[in-house]
C-alpha cells in the first residue's frame, strides 16, 4: 500500500556513483520514459568514508541530489545502503581500512566492525532520514544489508544491522533481498524478503518459499538480472532481450513487484571494481555495461523497447515520450610521445616509508593512517645473492633486479629463480591490486601487496610511500622523446592522432600513459570509447576521474567509456593515463 492505496513496484536499478551527475537526468527520464515508477540505488561506504572519520558527499557523490533528482522526475527510491553491498564493487563496499584490524571479521558483530559502522550509519542516517516518505521524502523502502543468507557467519548481526537502521530513524518498509542459495538464512524479523534471480525457473520455488515462511505478504523480486557483469579475460556477457521480457511478464503475472537489475549499469570509474575468487580469483572489469537495458553510455536496446512497451500495456496512462540520445564522438587512436620511466620517476615521488619486514597496503602508515585503497605498491630491497623467491603476491606483481624485469609473480606463480648477482643488489616488485573480492566468505582475507618475503635472499629491509600521480605533478618531470632498450615501466605523454597502435603493444609491462587529444566537432554532453590497443594494465586519468582497465589478449573490455564532463572544455582535451601507486623501500 502507498498513499492508501495498491501499490505496484516496477524498479529499476541505477547506481550514482557509476553515473556522471550530468548524466543522472537522461537516465532518470528515460527510466521513467520506460514505465518505472521507483529507483533502486545501493551506498557505497567505502566512497563516501575513504579514510576512517571522513566523509565525501559531494559532486558524484551527492547521494541528497540523487535521490530528490529522482522525486523530481516522479520516482519512488529504495535505497540498499549496506553496509555491505557486494555490487561488483572492491570489497563489496566496505573500506579497506577494516582490514588494518588483523582480527577484523567483517559483517559480523565483531566490535571492531560495529563501531565502525555505527560511524557511518550515524552520518549516512542523518542524511537519509529526512528523504523518507514519512517526511514528505521519496524513499518508501530500506534494504537491510545485502544477501546476507549466502554469507551467514553471525545468527546476531542482520538483527543488529535492522536495529541500527531504526534507532537512526528509519521508518519506512524494511526488506531483505537473497537469491535462492541464501533465502532461507537471510531472513530478519520485521522485514520484508525479497529474492533476487534471472530466470523464471526459478520464480515458482522462492515465492513458495516466501509463502511458508512469511505468509501472506507482499512479493518482491528485488533483483531480476537483466544481465550480468564481465571479468578480465573473458567474454562478454550477454542475456537475450526475449528470455529478460519473458522472465519480467511472469513475475509481474505471479503478482510480485520487480525490480530490475540493472537498468542502467554505467562505470567502475577509478579503481573500485572488485573480483571473485571461487576456483581462480578473476578481476572485473572497468565498464558495468552489465547487459543492461541502457547501455554503459546511455543507448537504447531491443530491451528497452520490449519492456517500455511491456509496462505501457499496464500501466494504464500514456508513457513519457523516451528522451532523445544523446551524441557521441569515437576518438582516434592516440600516439604517446614522450615517456619517463618508472625509475626515473621515482625521485619525484613522495619519500618512502622503511619497514623491516613487508607491509600490506592496507597498513602502510600514509593517507592519515588509513592505508592505500587502490592502485600500486612499490617493494623495494637489497639483496647479496641469488636464490629461489617465494612470496605471497596480492593480485599480481612484477619482479625486477634493479631495473631488468625477470618475470612475474600471482596466484598460480609463486616462485620465481634470482638470478646470480654480485655485491650489493636491488630487488624491486611491482604489486598490482586488482581489486578486492566483493563476493563470498572470504572477504576478511583480502589484504594487498607482498605478504611475505624470504630470508634466504638475505633481505637487508624494505620501504614505501604513496601518490596520485596527476596531470600536474607529472607536467614538470623531465620527459624523453627517445624509447631506451632496456625493458622497464614507462609513463608516457603523448598528442596528436595516428592511425598505427603505439610501439610497445606486444610488451606485458605495465605502462603509464599521460596524453593529449583533441575533440572534433564534440557536442557538450558527449560521450565517447577510448579505444586502447591489447596491453596488460593501462590507467586513463583526467581532470575529474581516475578510470583503470586490465586489458586482456581476449575477452571484454577493450575500450574505456568517457564522458565528455570527464574532459577539459578547451581544446584540445586533455588527459592522463597514469597510475596510483605507493614506493615501499627497505633502508641500509
Amino acid at each position: 500500500m502507498l498513499e492508501d492505496s495498491a501499490f505496484w513496484i516496477f524498479g529499476g536499478s541505477v547506481h550514482y556513483f557509476r553515473v556522471p551527475r550530468e548524466y543522472w537526468r537522461d537516465r532518470l527520464l528515460k527510466m521513467k520514459a520506460c514505465g518505472l515508477n521507483t529507483l533502486t540505488t545501493y551506498v557505497p561506504w567505502n566512497l563516501h568514508e575513504p579514510a576512517r572519520g571522513r566523509f565525501d558527499f559531494s559532486g558524484n557523490l551527492d547521494l541528497e541530489a540523487f535521490v530528490l533528482l529522482a522525486a523530481e522526475v516522479g520516482l519512488w527510491v529504495i535505497l540498499r545502503p549496506g553496509p555491505y553491498i557486494c555490487s561488483e564493487m572492491d570489497l563489496g563496499g566496505l573500506p579497506s581500512w577494516l582490514l588494518q584490524d588483523p582480527d577484523m571479521r567483517l559483517r559480523t558483530t565483531y566490535k571492531g566492525f560495529t563501531e565502525a559502522v555505527d560511524l557511518y550509519f550515524d552520518h549516512l542516517m542523518a542524511r537519509v532520514v529526512p528523504l523518507q516518505y514519512k517526511h514528505g521524502g521519496p524513499i518508501i523502502a530500506v534494504q537491510v544489508e545485502n544477501e546476507y543468507g549466502s554469507y551467514n557467519k553471525d545468527p546476531a548481526y542482520m538483527p543488529y544491522v535492522k536495529k541500527a537502521l531504526e534507532d537512526r530513524g528509519i521508518v519506512e518498509l524494511l526488506l531483505t533481498s537473497d537469491n535462492k542459495d541464501g533465502l532461507s538464512k537471510g531472513i530478519v524479523d520485521g522485514a520484508l524478503a525479497t529474492i533476487n534471480l534471472q530466470s523464471q525457473n526459478e520464480l515458482q520455488f522462492l515465492t513458495t518459499f516466501l509463502l511458508s515462511v512469511q505468509g501472506v505478504q507482499p512479493r518482491m523480486v528485488m533483483e531480476c538480472w537483466t544481465g550480468w557483469f564481465d571479468s578480465w579475460g573473458g567474454p562478454h556477457s550477454i542475456l537475450d532481450s526475449s528470455e529478460v521480457l519473458e522472465t519480467v511478464s511472469a513475475i509481474v503475472d505471479s503478482g510480485s513487484s520487480i525490480n530490475l537489475y540493472m537498468f542502467h549499469g554505467g562505470t567502475n570509474f577509478g579503481f573500485i571494481s572488485g573480483a571473485v575468487h571461487l576456483q581462480d580469483y578473476k578481476s572485473d572489469v572497468t565498464s558495468y555495461d552489465y547487459d543492461a537495458v541502457l547501455t554503459e553510455s546511455g543507448d537504447y536496446t531491443a530491451k528497452y523497447t520490449g519492456l517500455r512497451e511491456f509496462f505501457g500495456s499496464i500501466s494504464g496512462a500514456p508513457l513519457p515520450a523516451p528522451p532523445d540520445l544523446l551524441p557521441k564522438t569515437a576518438y582516434e587512436p592516440v600516439m604517446p610521445a614522450l615517456y619517463l620511466s618508472l625509475w626515473d620517476a621515482l625521485p619525484y615521488l613522495e619519500e618512502p616509508v622503511t619497514s623491516e619486514k613487508p607491509l600490506n597496503m592496507e597498513n602502510l602508515p600514509i593517507n592519515g593512517g588509513n592505508g592505500q585503497s587502490f592502485g600500486y605498491t612499490l617493494y623495494e630491497t637489497t639483496i647479496t645473492s641469488s636464490g629461489i623467491l617465494s612470496a605471497c603476491v596480492r593480485d599480481r606483481g612484477q619482479v625486477f633486479v634493479n631495473t631488468v624485469s625477470i618475470g612475474f609473480l600471482d596466484y598460480k606463480r609463486k616462485k620465481i629463480v634470482i638470478p646470480l648477482v654480485q655485491g650489493f643488489t636491488v630487488l624491486r616488485i611491482l604489486v598490482e591490486n586488482c581489486g578486492r573480492v566483493n563476493y563470498g566468505t572470504n572477504i576478511d582475507d583480502q589484504r594487498k601487496g607482498l605478504s611475505f618475503f624470504p630470508e634466504e635472499l638475505a633481505v637487508l629491509a624494505t620501504l614505501a610511500s604513496s601518490v596520485l600521480l596527476g596531470a600536474e605533478r607529472m607536467a614538470a618531470w623531465p620527459w624523453s622523446q627517445a624509447l631506451p632498450e632496456e625493458c622497464s615501466p614507462v609513463l608516457w605523454k603523448g598528442s596528436g592522432f595516428t592511425s598505427r597502435r603505439p610501439p610497445l603493444q606486444s610488451r606485458v609491462h605495465p605502462l603509464h600513459l599521460h596524453l593529449q587529444f583533441r575533440r572534433v566537432c564534440s557536442p557538450l554532453n558527449t560521450p565517447s570509447l577510448s579505444g586502447l590497443p591489447v596491453w596488460r594494465l593501462s590507467s586513463s586519468v583526467t581532470e575529474r576521474t581516475q578510470d583503470t582497465q586490465w586489458a586482456p589478449p581476449r575477452g571484454a573490455g577493450k575500450s574505456l567509456f568517457k564522458c565528455v564532463q570527464c574532459l577539459s572544455l578547451g581544446c584540445p582535451g586533455h588527459g592522463a593515463v597514469c597510475s596510483q601507486f605507493k614506493y615501499l623501500k627497505k633502508n641500509l
